[in-house]
């Protein structure tokens, strides 16, 4: 049986990403900095930003043949007041929770392996007001690339999925925040993102999901160092 990990998977994309593994009948392991209650998978408690954790992570639940970071998080505020610990925050759970998760699913992982990080069209595109998160991401799309040209000949696919506004908790922290500066209705602040797309809607996680599982499958051993956008024709 296969065996996944997914980092940041107790909520939102990560969870429904966990489960639809599981649900194709991969052993699959979730974690986050707190418990997850996921029955049917196993839950680990780790902080993806700190080495120490990561590696223990693995050598304690490793190795494995799937690994999807997911983990992440986005805040937002116009550039000229965003606090250098801003940028700090986006860059230590978006990149270097990538960078390090990534790093020991390479020194673990054999051929066929999978890694796969969850980015966002913010890593092809700019967006106001996220200029940390949109950096951020931007790094973890040039983390895939790089990555996937030294594994390459190990027979290891490193790829990116890029979604668009989804329909998640994250998303509706978004919605809260323009709500509050706007004085806009729930209604209009979801109208507004959903509006970034040609398609006029959030994105279902489950969209997102399947794409993963398709990076996973036997029909994409040749794609590597790719971003796939699931954002309605955004980008």
């Amino acid at each position: 049986m296969k065996r996944a990990l997914v980092t940041g998977g107790g909520s939102g994309a990560g969870a429904v990403i966990a489960r639809a593994l599981a649900d194709s009948g991969v052993a699959v392991t979730v974690c986050g900095r707190r418990p997850i209650d996921a029955p049917g998978l196993t839950s680990a408690i780790c902080d993806v930003t700190d080495e120490a954790q990561v590696a223990a992570l693995f050598a304690d639940h490793g190795p494995f043949h799937i690994v999807v970071a997911n983990a992440g998080a986005s805040e937002s505020a116009p550039f000229k007041r965003t606090e250098k610990a801003a940028l700090d925050r986006m860059l230590a759970v978006n990149v270097t929770g990538t960078f390090l998760t990534f790093r020991e699913a390479a020194r673990t992982m054999t051929d066929g392996g999978r890694m796969i990080a969850v980015a966002s069209t913010a890593g092809l595109k700019g967006y106001a007001y996220v200029a940390p998160y949109a950096a951020a991401k931007h790094a973890v799309v040039g983390l895939v690339r790089s990555v996937a040209l030294e594994l390459a000949g190990e027979g290891i696919t490193v790829n990116a999925v890029c979604p668009g506004f989804m329909e998640t908790e994250m998303t509706a922290a978004s919605v809260a925040r323009i709500m509050e500066k706007t004085g806009r209705s729930e209604d209009e602040a979801r109208a507004a993102l959903a509006g970034t797309n040609p398609m006029g809607k959030l994105v279902d996680p489950d969209d997102v999901a399947q794409a993963v599982l398709w990076l996973c499958g036997p029909g994409s051993g040749m794609v590597t160092g790719q971003t796939i956008a699931i954002s309605g024709g955004e980008t």
